[in-house]
């Protein structure tokens, strides 16, 4: 079995991602498993850009396979925002009760129609090529909704209680773990890059 960075300290996102990997020989380890205590400026104008920026300074200093992703939320009432800043807005300590209620009462004048919102996420994919070289490739995921008048439910984590499903009639923080990862703007990411990581670990 392979060994996978995930260049994430967030063990929920860890989780997931061991989740959407079962039954593939890879072990999924994330930066606090080996010891990776530095901070890594996330100062890309896009997804794509962070997520690499990511991967790309964990493969530099451990050599080995590391996915990373970055990921946000995307509000069309605020102009696309937070966007890439998604995790900063109203600051990084700022817990994401505080923040989706902020972004619930931005929002309370505005009528359903103009209420649309996207998650994106966007993964990474660094691994060593047999001379010890970077391959690099990258996968984006995408879920529609819109936000919610409140915010609902206990699951998920982030931004998930204000995002509303039309189609389920439920918060991304409603469904169930396995619901999520189905449809989930990370488990499409991962479902997207999936077949090169187990290239890697079949190899």
């Amino acid at each position: 079995m392979k060994q996978l960075v995930l260049a994430s300290h967030n063990q929920n996102k860890v989780r997931e991602i061991r989740e959407l990997l079962a039954g593939e020989p890879v072990e999924v380890l994330s930066l606090s498993d080996i010891g990776w205590t530095r901070e890594i400026e996330e100062n890309g104008e896009t997804f794509e850009e962070n997520a690499l920026i990511k991967a790309n300074a964990v493969f530099a200093e451990t050599g080995r396979a590391v996915l990373a992703d970055d990921s946000g939320l995307s509000v069309e009432a605020m102009g696309g925002a937070p966007g890439v800043y998604s995790a900063r807005y109203m600051g990084e300590e700022v817990p994401y009760s505080v923040k989706n209620q902020a972004i619930v009462d931005l929002l309370a004048r505005v009528p359903e129609k103009g209420r649309g919102a996207a998650f994106v996420c966007v993964m990474a994919f660094v691994r060593p090529d047999r001379k010890g070289r970077p391959v690099r490739s990258t996968a984006r995921g995408t879920v529609e909704g819109r936000i919610a008048r409140e915010a609902a439910g206990t699951g998920g984590f982030g931004y998930d209680p204000i995002f509303f499903l039309p189609d389920r009639n439920r918060t991304m923080a409603e469904l169930t773990a396995a619901e999520k990862n189905i449809i989930s703007h990370r488990g499409r990411a991962v479902r997207a890059i999936l077949p090169e990581i187990i290239k890697w670990a079949r190899s």
